[in-house]
């Protein structure tokens, strides 16, 4: 280990050790302990305005800059996902969870403590998921700043969520590892200095790690400061980053979109014609923009998801809106799709919704696109999410139309449905609720394409438990 490692895991540790202090707590759980059901965190970032927070609810599996959340095993025929799970029903206090879904019994497994957050009520430090090559699960959880550390996990045994082994401490948000076959491990991540700042890291095996590379410090016209947050994916050994910016850090403005994708582990970056990119990016009109919101529309824009369409060009699901603020003054917030033709970037709306943070994901099968999130008015109006839809485009993505309601009367909001990498029937998706308006219970549900959904049950005594079949609804 070189003298610059030893000091900044001399550094990290000092970190960890005053963390704890500060949250004044020892751990409730250690890793690998078992838990009695699946029950999501609540959250309110309390923000408060006329139509509400500006997002609140039940968000187990938030945000969308977690990435991926859940991946499809098919050596053991197995879903493995994390969540940001709680103690009970009532409780803010955050533990970051794993469970599986066993695909040849149709059970669920008691869900694992990875990580007990020593009393953070706050989701932004939910986990993530990577399985490497020799089915060991990783599980990368998320910190805030250098106020909250980040920390790397490894199941003690393949494709076994018995135990954890902590392998690392450092400062990192919004974890989004993958594994890319033949290379290693490939982690893109933000730091927050001042402002939110896009970095990766890469690593052979899951060890020895590289220096933190930036990858992106656009600054406008007259502005000191930049920022960014980004969704994720990778194609064999393609690997594709889409993002948004801040203008002089304000994330109540974020807006523009942009592509950068690297075939070769990170080494070297292009837009998406492979035109040449030096980065870490710092132009606000570089060739890697896909749309320029600021300029022409003064648009917000809401990363949501990332995919390859069937030649392996990107494709990314997000929302436009008119503000940060909750309510009708900020409409229309559309579900738009911009996708790379080869030649060129187009734009299709798929919907709209009332939240800027309603959440959903984006399937490509050929020409045949899918959108599943909660574009529906639920029972908190003006509030995160609603009732969950799948909405289908038969012509990659330049027309879409509803194909079927999901939940319909629900009791509280459903928000942030996820996708699972490689996902296999009946579990493509899952997602948790919540009330937006008020503290509340939060479940968890999965799903698959072809309309029908499960509620993973909130108590799990022991063992395994079957998931409850929820009703047909169109």
């Amino acid at each position: 280990m070189s003298q610059q490692h030893r000091f900044r895991s001399l550094q990290l540790l000092v970190a960890l050790i005053s963390y704890s202090c500060l949250m004044g707590q020892t751990p409730k759980f250690q890793p690998g302990d078992k838990f009695p059901g699946y029950k999501g965190i609540w959250f309110t970032l309390g923000q408060f305005y006329e139509y509400g927070d500006k997002y609140s609810g039940g968000l187990g599996t938030y945000t969308a800059k977690h990435v991926p959340l859940s991946i499809y095993a098919p050596a053991v025929d197995k879903t493995f996902f994390v969540y940001g799970g709680t103690t009970g029903m009532g409780d803010r206090y955050l533990l970051c969870m794993i469970g599986s879904f066993d695909h040849q019994t149709k059970q669920l497994s008691q869900p694992t403590v990875v990580h007990d957050k020593l009393g953070v009520d706050d989701p932004h430090d939910d986990p993530s998921i990577l399985i490497d090559d020799d089915g060991y699960i990783w599980v990368f959880v998320s910190g805030r700043g250098r106020k909250r550390m980040g920390f790397k996990y490894r199941s003690k045994n393949p494709y076994n969520i018995e135990a954890f082994q902590l392998m690392s401490t450092e400062e990192m948000t919004y974890p989004q590892p993958w594994y890319i076959q033949d290379e290693g491990y490939f982690h893109f991540f933000t730091k927050y200095t001042g402002v939110r700042e896009l970095y990766f890291e890469s690593s052979p095996d899951g060890i020895h790690w590289t220096e933190d590379r930036k990858l992106s410090s656009i600054k406008g016209e007259g502005m000191e400061k930049s920022g960014h947050y980004q969704v994720s994916n990778h194609l064999g050994k393609k690997i594709g980053t889409f993002f948004n910016w801040h203008p002089n850090g304000n994330v109540d403005q974020r807006t523009n979109l942009y592509y950068l994708q690297s075939d070769d582990f990170g080494k070297s970056w292009t837009n998406a014609a492979g035109e040449a990119l030096s980065i870490p990016l710092a132009e606000l009109d570089v060739s890697a923009r896909v749309v320029d919101h600021f300029s022409t529309n003064k648009k917000n824009v809401y990363l949501k998801d990332m995919q390859f369409d069937a030649n392996g060009h990107p494709v990314c699901l997000y929302i436009t809106s008119g503000g940060h603020k909750p309510g009708p003054e900020n409409r229309p917030r559309e579900w738009r799709v911009s996708a790379w033709s080869g030649t060129t970037w187009r734009t299709s709306i798929v919907t709209t919704s009332d939240h800027n943070y309603d959440m959903g994901s984006i399937w490509i099968d050929g020409s045949k696109w899918t959108v599943v999130g909660p574009t529906q008015d639920g029972p908190q109006v003006h509030g995160g999410g609603g009732e969950v839809v799948i909405w289908l485009s038969k012509d990659s993505g330049l027309t879409w139309a509803k194909k079927r309601t999901l939940t319909a009367d629900s009791k509280r909001n459903h928000n942030y449905v996820r996708r699972v990498v490689d996902g296999k029937k009946p579990f493509q998706f899952f997602w948790a609720d919540g009330n937006p308006d008020s503290l509340s219970i939060s479940n968890l549900y999965f799903g698959h394409l072809k309309g029908k959904i499960w509620q993973m049950p909130y108590e799990v005594p022991a063992g395994h438990a079957e998931p409850k079949r929820v009703k047909k609804t169109d």
